[in-house]
């Protein structure tokens, strides 16, 4: 990326000795997040100045270990999407994805929508043993859209007997929903698409809503009502706002209801009037939620190892040479799936 809105350029690089506790990864595939689209097109600018490689959602082999890190050499990985030092206050507290120092490939430094990348070694996670009918590309999307949503329902303690609102059934709306059935939860998903309703009610959702088109009451009361016919207890509802979009976030404070949990994970500029009274109203707590804390990376992976997660049915796979298309295609919602770059 040279500039806002691109295009994007083509360079090559030298792949220099890698410096202590950093190594060269192969890229397998990088998926294509939101985040991306907000860097290129959406106005929000990243901490590295221009030119940067984008992309965050990264899978791959070690093929060079700098001084520290000849452990990681031929090992097959996940980039963790944020990298906290582990060592500041904050890192201390557990609070790890608040880290002022923290480093996210794509933004900080160049990432991976190429065919090597440069990255620290000390939160790798080990991507080997993965089952037959998944690719090492594929799992690429544990660096966000898998991690994420796992964080955010840890976060919300989602657990057996839970009523749980996924607000946005995309990329990372669609892990989110099986995560919380994995947990035990019975879900209702709102969202503007018919299509991504559609896989969601196949993923095991309790009811979907589409809200296309109504207002903000409208669609509030959509949602109260399928919440009713799926049985989700009023008292202790957990709404998760994955759209990142302004009617997402006023439809998930709508939500509310007493001693309501609500977990905002996506991200838009657009400020939102809300009352912030409800909180004290509901008894309610709410929360926002940045990437994953490296440590949870292992049992999310685990899921998707074990089948639990499904990953090969929700990214599809284009070559690198596509890039400028493929983010095009996703900016204007052509594609359902989270693309996955492979050089």
């Amino acid at each position: 990326m040279t500039a806002p809105g691109g295009p994007l350029r083509r360079e090559e690089f030298e792949l220099s000795p890698p410096p202590p506790g950093e190594a060269w990864v192969r890229v397998a595939g990088c998926g294509v997040c939101h985040t991306d689209l907000g860097f290129l097109y959406g106005g929000v600018r990243t901490r590295h100045p221009l030119p940067l490689t984008l992309g965050h959602e990264i899978s791959g082999t070690v093929v060079l270990a700098g001084p520290g890190a000849e452990t990681w050499a031929g090992r097959d990985v996940v980039v963790p999407a944020v990298l906290p030092c582990g060592e500041c206050a904050t890192c201390r507290r557990g609070r790890e994805t608040s880290c002022r120092a923290q480093r996210m490939p794509g933004n900080d430094f160049h990432g991976g929508f190429a065919s090597h990348v440069l990255v620290p070694t000390r939160w790798l996670v080990d991507a080997s043993d993965l089952p037959d009918d998944l690719e090492l590309a594929d799992v690429s999307v544990l660096a966000d859209a898998i991690s994420t949503p796992y964080q955010a329902l840890e976060r919300a303690e989602v657990s057996s007997g839970d009523g749980v609102v996924v607000i946005g059934a995309g990329g990372i709306g669609a892990f989110g929903l099986q995560i919380a059935r994995v947990r035990g939860a019975r879900v209702v998903v709102a969202d503007v698409d018919p299509a991504k309703l559609e896989r969601a009610a196949a993923l095991g959702a309790a009811a979907v809503v589409d809200v296309g088109g109504l207002d903000a009451r409208a669609a509030r009361d959509a949602v109260r009502d399928a919440c009713r016919e799926a049985d989700l207890p009023e008292v202790g509802l957990k709404v998760l706002e994955m759209s990142g979009t302004p009617a997402g976030q006023r439809l998930a404070w709508s939500l509310m209801r007493p001693a309501s949990i609500l977990g905002f994970v996506g991200y838009c500029l657009d400020e939102v009037p809300v009352r912030l009274s409800n909180l004290m109203a509901f008894d309610a707590d709410a929360f926002g939620n940045w990437g994953c804390r490296p440590q949870l990376y292992g049992p999310a992976l685990d899921l998707v190892r074990s089948g639990r997660v499904q990953v090969g049915p929700l990214v599809r796979r284009f070559p690198l040479d596509e890039v400028q298309e493929v983010l095009e295609a996703a900016r204007d919602h052509r594609i359902l799936e989270r693309p996955v770059l492979v050089p």
